[in-house]
């Protein structure tokens, strides 16, 4: 069945022409409005917002970026991509299909665009150095096979089971049955990790051994952090007067809202730490959430505001360029 294009750029509600900045301002936007922990009143929300991360997954990346825009909706039709929407072990070559039926957290689409395939050069039912079925009767290792799979924070945060459906080729090469495989994601595990499932890899030839598939662990663009290593970053807007004046400002970590104290005077893009609210890096331990203080001004302001800051700015003696 062949795969159908997604248009990401109209996921996002932006021109194909817009900037990075302008692509991350529209996803933090639709993220927000559609992560499952916030729309919970929408039945359709988790597949709205997977939608809005694969597509930021691959504008917000320039390499991704280019390579989307650079074949663009004849994606299929470009060297190097097999079709059919599956992986393959040459390049450019449909013959072994290898799919996960867009259950790995990411569409058939991106599977099929961006997705790992086994080892370049190397002939999946025929061993290494490109020898073919058939040319040898020695018994041949199959090839291994990469895949991403997302993963949401709250997933790393606890441990957790997926099921991913799959479909590989059978012995003599032709297409097999779809089934479905438990993948266990441990606490803790990292971006780009991997997760092994012996045997599950390209099959072997003359009586050799299976090759593995190796889940390589993508973590999910969150609306509120993001992971540096274990530790999380994010970003508390303020208004003008909570940097002067102070504030007491409620967190969403994780681990739960956590009240914080912002002092009066405290600068924008001061960096505030709250220990052991990152994720795990240990069977006990958490690392830390950074969070960056940021300041928004309003767009508009009544006429009543309007004379409050001509009041102010008369009787200040606050000079920034002193």
């Amino acid at each position: 069945m062949a795969v159908q294009y997604r248009d990401y750029y109209e996921t996002l509600g932006v021109d194909k022409t817009a900037s990075q900045d302008e692509i991350k301002k529209a996803f933090k936007k639709l993220a927000r409005k559609y992560h499952p922990d916030v729309a919970k009143d929408l039945p359709d929300a988790e597949e709205r917002f997977k939608g809005v991360n694969e597509a930021y997954e691959v504008l917000g990346d320039q390499e991704k970026r280019k390579k989307y825009d650079t074949l663009g909706a004849n994606w299929q039709h470009g060297a190097g991509y097999p079709s059919g929407g599956s992986y393959s072990g040459y390049p450019g070559g449909g013959q072994y299909d290898y799919n996960f039926g867009g259950s790995t957290g990411f569409s058939d689409f991106f599977e099929s665009f961006f997705g790992g395939r086994a080892g370049a050069g190397a002939d999946p039912f025929g061993g290494y150095g490109g020898a073919r079925r058939g040319r040898s009767t020695r018994p041949a290792e199959g090839e291994d096979i990469e895949a991403d799979l997302l993963v949401r924070i709250e997933e790393i945060m606890h441990g957790s089971t997926r099921e991913v459906r799959l479909a590989r080729p059978s012995a003599d090469g032709r297409p097999g049955k779809e089934t479905t495989i438990r993948v266990k994601i441990p606490k803790g595990i990292g971006e780009g990790q991997k997760i092994r499932c012996a045997g599950l890899g390209y099959p072997g030839s003359n009586g050799g051994p299976d090759g593995d598939l190796y889940m390589r662990v993508r973590i999910e663009r969150h609306p509120l952090y993001k992971p540096d290593g274990r530790d999380l970053d994010s970003e508390l807007v303020l208004a003008p007067w909570e940097f002067a004046l102070g504030a007491s400002v409620t967190i969403p970590t994780p681990h739960g809202d956590v009240k914080m104290t912002v002092k009066p005077g405290t600068q924008p893009g001061t960096k505030m730490r709250l220990r052991g609210k990152g994720l795990p890096k240990g069977k006990e331990e958490f690392a830390d959430l950074y969070v960056t203080l940021t300041v928004e001004f309003p767009e508009t302001v009544s006429e009543e505001e309007k004379e409050l800051w001509k009041s102010l700015a008369g009787k200040s003696q606050f000079r920034p360029r002193a």
